[in-house]
């Protein structure tokens, strides 16, 4: 196989630290290598089995690519089983009830996507007449569909010749190539995709999409890749130079606030009072348990006494402290505490909009992962 020139002279300059940016100036014969190698590798060695990858219908595909939005493939995965098994058509999807496919949904976070997905299922049933958009134009239209994913569906579906951009290709590009332009920069996001538009296979868009998105997910990892398997590590420019720790750059540090969730669960004969979350906040459309929220952390006493549990006139003796567990969400840590406490009048003062609901119908209604772990480590719950 033909091995054009990637040295430095060909290339930009090298300034301090030792990046090469502006990878998008290779040549015609640089491109076709990158592309030939990938595609080779992809053909003979790439292993990597997922449901989706050979799927044509564009309602599971995009279907496979809203659950996998900021998500593993791994953890995705039994997830579009369940949803391809309950909803096998965007019809089914359309017509089911909220609660349902929410509860589907629990556990797999950002609910946003899941009420974008109803949204967008239920458009194309009633507005499309069932059909699913046919251009990148038409598909990233749709309600909760970006670049990436548009660009996916078009490729996977259609055949249609889109390069996707994701955190894979970032990496991959970034190290082979040495670019040093941010990711999360409007530059970055600019040059990434005209490189991966040159770079495109596109007479097999479908192939060459997956075949560099399973390249960083199985070998040039985020962490410890394996630089030895990788079909193109003889011209990466972060293997030579050792730098695929740096690269790629981000230019933003991610801050992480941290939110105290004190939860009041509230049981009278065998029921727990539970309410639905409203307003654009996390978890909305989900259920939960009494809840104070509080800047910083309370002693069982300071709960007892809060603004918000004052009115409910509480005995701080009945208020057991049954567990704290600690949820990462992207830019927020959430400490949750959780209190029992068993009455047999139902305090006047709780919120509207709550029901008592039977511990063995709990898993009738979503709720969010931590309380989902407290009930799980709980018997009797469920």
């Amino acid at each position: 196989m033909d091995s054009p020139d990637f040295s430095e002279e060909k290339m930009r300059p090298v300034v301090q630290p030792v990046y090469i940016a502006r990878a998008i100036r290779m040549n015609k014969a640089q491109q076709q290598y990158f592309t030939r190698r990938l595609m080779h590798w992809h053909t003979t060695h790439n292993g990597r089995s997922l449901p989706w990858k050979e799927e044509k219908d564009p309602y599971k595909i995009w279907l496979s690519e809203i659950i996998l939005q900021q998500t593993r493939a791994q953890q995705g995965l039994p997830y579009y089983l369940k949803f391809t098994e309950a909803y096998p058509r965007v019809k089914d999807l359309a017509t089911a009830e909220d609660e349902e496919v929410f509860r589907l949904w629990q556990g797999l976070g950002y609910y946003n996507r899941c009420r974008n997905m109803l949204g967008t299922a239920r458009y194309i049933h009633h507005d499309l007449e069932g059909k699913f958009p046919r251009t990148i134009e038409s598909i990233q239209a749709l309600k909760g569909i970006g670049a990436y994913t548009a660009a996916a569906i078009a490729s996977f579906a259609y055949g249609l010749p889109h390069a996707v951009v994701d955190g894979n290709v970032y990496r991959v590009l970034s190290r082979y190539f040495g670019i040093d332009t941010p990711i999360d920069s409007t530059a970055g996001k600019k040059e990434f995709t005209a490189l991966a538009d040159q770079l495109l296979d596109k007479t097999d868009s479908a192939g060459y999409n997956q075949a560099i998105m399973d390249l960083g997910a199985t070998v040039c990892k985020p962490a410890s890749p394996d630089c030895l398997a990788c079909p193109l590590n003889d011209k990466c420019f972060a293997r030579k130079h050792e730098l695929w720790n740096d690269l790629p750059v981000k230019s933003k540090k991610l801050i992480v606030k941290k939110r105290h969730f004190y939860y009041i669960l509230f049981l009278k004969d065998n029921q727990l009072w539970i309410r639905k979350r409203t307003g654009d906040d996390i978890w909305q459309n989900l259920y939960e348990p009494f809840l104070v929220e509080h800047k910083a952390g309370l002693t069982t006493a300071e709960l007892a006494t809060h603004e918000l549990v004052k009115p409910l006139k509480l005995k701080k003796a009945d208020l057991q402290l049954s567990g704290r567990l600690f949820q990462r969400l992207t830019h927020r840590v959430i400490e949750t505490h959780f209190y029992l406490y068993r009455i047999k009048n139902t305090p006047a003062a709780l919120p509207t909009g709550g029901k008592w609901v039977s511990l063995k119908e709990l898993n009738k209604y979503a709720f969010p992962k931590s309380i989902i772990s407290f009930f799980e480590k709980n018997a009797y719950f469920y």
